[in-house]
């Protein structure tokens, strides 16, 4: 404790960003041209940041491990972006999305943080309309909004599903601008190894070209991670399989403290598990929870038989449904928060009502409002006396233009018409909100890093609302980094280039070989994949949707033994100095073996539950998560000792000054 210094500026709240831009310090933009910055990712966070951070005149390095940043994962975000600008009319403020944000979380984030997250969303919106994203609009010409999960307004922008699709195009396109100025260098394939520090502060990178193999040296008087989350560690989540933590967990090797690694977010609209074979699950996304009822049947008998597919759920009558969320949070309904929803479909999917094969299945259920939509356009269109087709038809057609990709996406996978079938759903890995520890300015204990987006755990607390990543991606993109980082880089402008041929660079790319090296000479009894597959099943099995004490010790002893097993056995074919996806995959599969270590470390140190933290000793007695603030009201910030067993926890207090803590409720 005491060492970790947020520096949250003093004063109200609602003037603490503004006042902290005047206060702090600028670059002249004839001094931007001799400072060299390093982007890590290019998703929305990092695009948006590179692009900025030249289009202010400094020199930008952005590297990716995709062939394009047009394949960042953040592509994969459909549902939409949070903004408070109150298009509805329906009492939206930068205040209510502050206030929703911080109980959303659980009362786990910075006040500060997400105050200003707030403040820029609004600024986002017009950034994006300015590039030409295109968002949704009303008969009238204005952008339209429509509500997620934990909220009672609607302030969700949307460009039907493609919402992150299109951000990214925006993003994308700001950054091509500035490669064709030459203000952006971009080394696309290429995958950062280790981060190199010189007298204590960030001052580059080795980095792989995953084509040829090739190590290489970039410095910089600056390096930003904005490399997504760590859901993969799981094996089996909605992430792409390339999204990995190498980046952070290197920068956390190298002395960045890493907050907060068991939140994890579980997203309940996704499609269920099939089989062994799987290597990842699609997520359905949580817009659909706007006009669909989630629902298993009341009797066990009727779960049974569609289980055993005697009955079709279109034949179960209205009155034998038991539509639970509903039922238990009359008030929030079907649009309960993330881990709440998630939480329920487990109880009733454990209590035997599931309704796929393996049980872990919920109906989510769009008949009524094809009805409700249905019977609206006919008035609307002047149809008197419309049939139950007819009806059905309009219905039909609304719904497509609000979610048919989607609905499309469903019926390739599972096979079957959601317009005529319920889907079937269950919770799956998502997001993580844990990430490399940041203060106010988005530093990380490394003098010099700085880490945006999901990478960092700074904004969403134990439990993320949706349509909040796309947002702090890129306010951290737009709006926030590109200030923060002159204050730091203002006592740089007599530092000149920084050379790549130090001791330090030496002793970073030696570590880099030694480890390939390391990697390549295991006895080859088993694939890469065999151990990510056994890694995900102890964390899902012990670390997933709810934890114990007894379990989350377990899980430590047994990564634990997998990580020695894996340095030993594991087995890679081809070379080191050439394109090697297996070789790829193994440094990711070993980072994964240490943070999932942590992250079990740290789920057994927090003995409450809240958010996505869900601790079955810890619980009211209805089964919702029980809190405790007077002991672990704090950011967990790890610090590297080596073995992730011997790693030390240092903790930020969180202050509350103009929320006041309750009891999360959404009844």
């Amino acid at each position: 404790m005491g060492i970790l210094d947020s520096k949250v500026p003093k004063g109200p709240l609602a003037a603490k960003w503004t006042q902290h831009k005047n206060d702090i310090n600028l670059v002249n933009p004839a001094n931007k041209r001799n400072i060299d910055i390093i982007v890590v990712g290019t998703g929305l966070a990092g695009g948006s940041a590179a692009a900025t951070l030249a289009e202010l005149g400094y020199n930008v390095k952005t590297f990716c491990y995709q062939d394009s940043p047009r394949r960042a994962h953040s592509i994969a975000a459909q549902g939409g972006i949070n903004a408070a600008k109150n298009y509805q009319g329906d009492g939206d403020s930068a205040y209510r999305l502050f206030y929703d944000t911080i109980k959303g979380g659980d009362y786990r984030s910075r006040e500060a943080n997400v105050y200003r997250l707030a403040e820029e969303s609004a600024n986002i919106i017009d950034q994006c309309v300015a590039q030409g994203v295109p968002f949704a609009r009303e008969y009238g010409g204005l952008l339209d909004n429509r509500s997620f999960g934990g909220v009672l307004v609607s302030r969700t922008f949307y460009a039907k599903g493609q919402t992150g699709q299109q951000l990214l195009l925006g993003a994308y396109s700001a950054m091509n601008r500035q490669i064709n100025r030459g203000k952006i260098q971009s080394f696309n394939r290429h995958e950062m190894m280790d981060m190199v520090l010189v007298d204590g502060k960030a001052r580059g990178i080795i980095a792989r070209d995953l084509v040829t193999g090739k190590i290489e040296r970039h410095s910089a008087h600056a390096v930003v991670l904005a490399t997504g989350g760590y859901g993969n560690v799981f094996f089996l989540s909605t992430n792409a399989m390339g999204s990995n933590v190498m980046a952070a967990w290197r920068a956390h090797r190298r002395g960045a403290f890493f907050a907060n690694p068991c939140f994890t977010q579980i997203h309940p609209t996704c499609i269920p598990v099939s089989g062994d074979h799987q290597s990842k699950l699609t997520l359905m996304s949580e817009s659909l929870r706007n006009d669909g009822r989630i629902w298993v049947p009341k009797r066990k008998d009727d779960a049974i038989a569609i289980r055993e597919g005697k009955l079709k759920p279109i034949q179960l009558k209205e009155e034998d449904r038991d539509y639970y969320l509903e039922r238990r949070y009359p008030a929030f309904g079907n649009l309960v928060p993330r881990d709440v929803a998630s939480r329920a479909a487990k109880e009733r999917c454990d209590a035997g009502f599931g309704v796929n094969k393996t049980g872990e299945a919920v109906y989510l259920d769009f008949a009524s409002a094809i009805q409700r939509y249905g019977e609206e356009e006919a008035l609307t269109h002047g149809i008197k006396n419309a049939d139950d087709k007819e009806i059905t038809r309009l219905g039909k057609k609304v719904i497509e233009a609000k979610y048919g990709n989607l609905f499309q996406m469903y019926e390739k996978i599972v096979d079957e018409n959601p317009y005529e079938t319920p889907m079937m759903i269950y919770p799956a890995v998502h997001y993580t909100m844990g990430g490399l520890w940041v203060d106010y300015n988005l530093q990380t204990t490394i003098e010099g890093c700085y880490c945006a987006g999901e990478a960092n755990f700074s904004d969403h607390g134990a439990n993320r609302l949706g349509a909040s990543a796309l947002m702090q991606g890129l306010a951290d993109g737009y709006f926030v980094l590109p200030y923060t980082i002159g204050d730091y880089l203002s006592k740089d402008i007599r530092t000149g280039a920084i050379p790549t041929d130090s001791p330090e660079f030496d002793a970073a790319e030696k570590a880099v070989q030694d480890r390939l090296d390391k990697l390549m000479a295991g006895s080859g009894q088993h694939s890469v994949d065999f151990y990510h597959k056994k890694l995900g099943k102890i964390m899902w099995d012990k670390c997933g949707m709810a934890r114990n004490a007894e379990h989350l010790q377990e899980a430590i002893d047994e990564i634990s033994a997998l990580r020695a097993d894996f340095w030993a056995n594991v087995k890679i074919p081809g070379k080191a100095d050439g394109m090697n996806q297996e070789l790829e995959k193994a440094g990711r599969v070993a980072d994964f073996l240490e943070l999932g270590e942590l992250f079990a470390k740290d789920a057994l140190t927090r003995n409450e539950s809240c958010g996505g933290h869900f601790r079955e000793e810890y619980q009211t007695a209805e089964g919702e998560a029980l809190r405790d603030d007077e002991n672990f009201k704090f950011v967990s910030a790890w610090e590297y000792k080596g073995e992730p067993k011997d790693a030390v926890l240092h903790k930020e207090e969180l202050n509350y000054e103009n929320i006041e803590l309750k009891t999360r409720s959404y009844k």
